[in-house]
């Protein structure tokens, strides 16, 4: 706001916008809107606005987040898309949101509970220790790539017993 007042005062003192712009490394149209809102507002146009936005176009309105919340409670066992198909039942001339929204606004209110996720985790065979040297040894193939004459196939072998010597073929 202080930047703002002393640009505001040299303008008054009759110093020409595009230079005090450029002094103050505004852009003119900025400059415009600055003086616009003192004049209109006073030391209050000044102030930093809020950023947040007047209206949100896709949030549905209140009344019908109420009645999804209200079918819920009726009916715990529902879920989003039984909710919206009772709704445009109930209230056909209303636009019916999507079942991503229900259920959005069923989360918003604490009304969704999240299951637990299964993970499959793939159990292998274990692997056997040798015991001496070149008793075990392990391959891993890591396909086809190309190189200057032709292709080539590149694999890994490594003694199990000694795994800091490793080879690949």
């Amino acid at each position: 706001m202080e930047e703002r007042l002393k640009f505001v005062a040299r303008l008054l003192d009759g110093e020409k916008m595009a230079v005090l712009c450029r002094e103050f490394d505004i852009s003119r149209k900025t400059g415009y809107k600055i003086l616009t809102r003192y004049n209109d507002s006073g030391l209050e146009g000044l102030t930093d606005r809020s950023r947040r936005p007047y209206r949100h176009a896709n949030q549905l309105p209140f009344q019908i987040e109420k009645l999804i919340v209200r079918l819920k409670q009726d009916k715990p066992t529902w879920g989003a898309p039984k909710i919206r198909e009772r709704l445009a039942r109930l209230y056909p001339d209303v636009h019916r949101p999507a079942i991503s929204t229900v259920h959005a606004v069923l989360d918003r209110h604490g009304m969704v509970e999240r299951r637990k996720r299964r993970r499959n985790r793939a159990t292998g065979t274990p692997l056997s220790n040798g015991c001496r040297p070149n008793d075990l040894w392990c391959a891993d193939y890591k396909g086809e790539f190309g190189r200057e004459h032709g292709r080539d196939r590149g694999s890994q072998t490594l003694d199990r017993s000694r795994p800091w010597q490793w080879r690949i073929d």
